[in-house]
């Protein structure tokens, strides 16, 4: 069963431990375990429900239970751990809808129009960016759960083109792909919650994009519901027509319309897939070879660099930190003796294949100062990569929120962009008398810049509110550092409510009006998750 204010399942954890919890307090004080709400509680709160079972729509499954609403009331952000842990969440939806079918869809528009109900689409529950809040005022806020539009439609096989329902979640997609000896190959740390629609929505981007590709090329076209009628998007291998519609589609977070189908790009399940470690001495000369990787062009599907405060954390906080003391010894002999950088670097395909392709990276790698170990911690991160979210649960129980935020710059301004976001991290919380915990690695490369993602711990406040305040502290500082480096202001989690303030900065004001001009043709009336990319 899921959690319903926090991350996961209720039986899945991932305990911190005592030396863990003591690197921590070293860093940013000692905590105390917070007096968090209960579902009770919460379900005392939410409201009932502004929208009449005998004005719902016929033939379409619509709940109106308390605790339905709840559950879709929120995704994963921090003001939405706080809104439900500490009970001061503002608003619920007044119905959730679950369709089956386009045409299901389309009936729950016609009644949005009908009743000017706004309409929040839902997929796996997963935004980190504020995605799912339902708006202030008077109007019904209906929720559309996408999760039982859930089955493959097609495979050409001769094509390397599936189609599937967009609330198909990333295992099942891959199951009925793996059938068939096909996979999409697209790996979010979401990937066991999230939906296909939701990725492209969102732009989302996997663990393996720099092989498979991000879900801008994977998504080849589909179907779209909006308010004003039904819109296809062809699959094409390649179309010089004017503007491509895929792209009005991709990051458009529910505001045209609900993608009901969505067609996207396979390719055969590799023969091998595998991801290797290495560590460097230096922030510098690790920066210089992961571009060096990234611009030589090996074929490799992943690379992702640990930068100094990231290394030393992640082998602290790991299950088997004192059985990295030999490893430590051992890079010590071979000159990697401070300040190390872990790069993590996978390879997929035919097994003759992945072969030349690590040991091409591993001379670049060696001849930027680097020692390669071997697979054994990538094997580590590939069999727990989806469980890490789960330490957000236990670091809060203990008093801690951990949040995270992303961009993506050209190469000359990596390294002071990753100076500038974590200075204004540390800075923000100096008039609250706190310390944070920052620490960043580059999680997706390009031959031409890097995205850059940054964590930072800091202690609960006393209340709910506080919390919430310096939150909102850290996330404008780190911001405001991101759109001064010239960096996107979302490299990988969309816009949402949270990023939305920022956007002027990336598209300028004649390039929000080009979205708004496409926003209301879709919808006129702004009954698409409104608030949310743009106000």
């Amino acid at each position: 069963m899921r959690r319903f204010n926090g991350w996961g399942e209720e039986g899945v954890s991932l305990p911190v431990s005592a030396s863990a919890a003591a690197y921590l307090a070293e860093r940013v004080g000692s905590s105390r375990a917070p007096q968090d709400v209960t579902l009770a509680d919460l379900l005392a709160r939410v409201s009932p429900s502004g929208i009449a079972e005998h004005d719902l729509p016929s033939g379409v499954r619509i709940s109106l239970d308390q605790k339905e609403r709840l559950q879709h009331a929120t995704g994963q952000s921090l003001p939405d751990w706080i809104a439900l842990r500490g009970g001061t969440l503002a608003r619920v939806p007044d119905a959730v809808a679950y369709p089956e079918s386009r045409d299901e869809v389309r009936a729950l528009l016609t009644f949005a129009q009908k009743t000017r109900t706004r309409v929040i689409p839902y997929g796996g529950g997963t935004s980190v960016v504020g995605h799912l809040t339902a708006p202030a005022g008077e109007q019904a806020v209906l929720t559309v759960d996408m999760g039982h539009m859930n089955r493959m439609l097609g495979l050409q096989k001769e094509e390397r083109l599936a189609t599937f329902q967009a609330g198909v979640r990333g295992p099942h997609l891959e199951a009925e792909l793996q059938a068939h000896e096909y996979t999409l190959g697209h790996y979010p740390q979401s990937f066991e919650y999230s939906t296909l629609g939701g990725w492209v929505a969102t732009r989302s981007v996997g663990q393996f994009s720099l092989g498979y590709g991000r879900i801008d090329s994977l998504f080849a076209g589909g179907h779209l519901e909006t308010p004003e009628g039904s819109l296809d998007v062809p699959s094409f291998p390649a179309s010089a027509a004017g503007p491509d519609l895929r792209q009005w589609v991709l990051g458009s977070e529910g505001r045209l319309g609900i993608l009901t189908e969505c067609t996207v790009r396979v390719s055969p399940v590799p023969e091998r897939e595998t991801v290797h470690a290495a560590f460097f001495e230096g922030e510098r000369a690790a920066l210089e070879a992961v571009r060096d990787l990234a611009q030589t062009g090996i074929g490799l599907t992943m690379i992702r660099l640990s930068l100094a405060a990231e290394t030393a954390t992640t082998l602290a906080l790991s299950e088997h930190h004192r059985a990295f003391g030999w490893l430590n010894r051992f890079l010590r002999l071979r000159g990697v003796k401070r300040d190390q950088c872990l790069l993590l670097y996978g390879a997929v395909g035919r097994a003759l294949d992945v072969s030349n392709r690590l040991v091409k990276a591993r001379r670049i790698i060696a001849g930027h100062g680097g020692v390669s170990v071997g697979p054994h911690i990538g094997r580590e991160w590939y069999d727990k990569r989806f469980r890490t979210p789960y330490l957000r649960n236990s670091l809060w129980d203990l008093g801690y929120a951990i949040d995270t935020l992303e961009t993506a710059v050209t190469w000359n301004r990596c390294a002071s962009t990753v100076a500038a976001i974590e200075d204004a991290l540390k800075d923000a919380l100096q008039s609250f008398g706190e310390r944070i915990h920052v620490f960043t690695h580059l999680s997706h490369v390009y031959p031409y810049g890097s995205s850059i993602y940054v964590t930072y711990v800091f202690r609960l406040g006393a209340t709910p509110e506080d919390t919430l305040v310096r939150w909102q502290a850290l996330k404008q500082g780190a911001s405001e550092a991101i759109v001064k480096s010239g960096g996107t202001i979302s490299h990988q989690h969309g816009v949402g409510l949270d990023h939305r303030a920022y956007l002027q900065g990336e598209k300028g004001l004649l390039g929000l009006d080009l979205i708004r001009s496409a926003l209301r043709t879709a919808d006129p009336e702004e009954l698409m998750n409104p608030g949310k990319l743009l106000e």
